[in-house]
């Protein structure tokens, strides 16, 4: 690797780790927020009256899942083996894409009984936090269909494989966040 190309490498981790500060610090920031207005109900419902538990800790198994699947491909690639690779960031899409999917079918049976994020400051709250993991989610689907069609062109050429450490770096901490949600959100609010 030249000189420049690795200058150029260390400034894309560099940038990397930098957005990873900044979404903590708006993660932070949208669970600060819910934590001061989710006892402001409005009158209305409260964690208590809508969560249903067995329901998300569905989406966080499915969600840890697919962490593990993640650090498959990561395995798959650091040994060369293109199928792996792919079939792992596969699993990991169809799996990410199953919580998405739950995410918002919880977000349309909440809108449905008349909980939408317009009715409660706890609402609002609610729906913005969860709902910016779930972009986050889906921008790490749009990646992992770029990635592999990196892979397939490509190869596991250097520069590919750095990509791939890095989005599995980004798919474990939105998985450490849900974490969070699924621990501050879910079960303190059906408390």
């Amino acid at each position: 690797m030249s000189h420049t190309a690795h200058n150029n490498s260390e400034k894309m981790i560099f940038g990397f780790w930098v957005y990873i500060m900044t979404d903590c610090i708006l993660f932070a920031s949208l669970f600060a927020t819910y934590g001061v207005l989710h006892n402001n109900t409005f009158g209305n419902v409260s964690g208590h009256d809508i969560f249903n538990l067995p329901f998300v800790l569905k989406e966080t198994l499915i969600l840890l899942t697919s962490s593990f699947t993640c650090g498959l491909a990561m395995l798959a690639a650091y040994k060369g083996w293109v199928k792996g690779v792919l079939g792992w960031l596969l699993a990991t899409f169809l799996l990410g894409a199953s919580f998405l999917v739950l995410e918002l079918t919880e977000f349309t049976h909440l809108i449905n009984d008349g909980h939408g994020y317009q009715v409660s400051a706890f609402l609002s709250s609610f729906f913005t936090l969860v709902g910016t993991h779930g972009l986050h989610i889906l921008a790490g689907l749009t990646t992992i269909l770029i990635l592999m069609i990196f892979i397939i062109r490509r190869g596991l050429t250097p520069e590919v494989v750095r990509n791939l450490s890095m989005f599995s770096l980004f798919w474990h901490f939105l998985d450490i966040v849900w974490i969070f949600i699924f621990t501050m959100v879910y079960l303190m609010g059906a408390l």
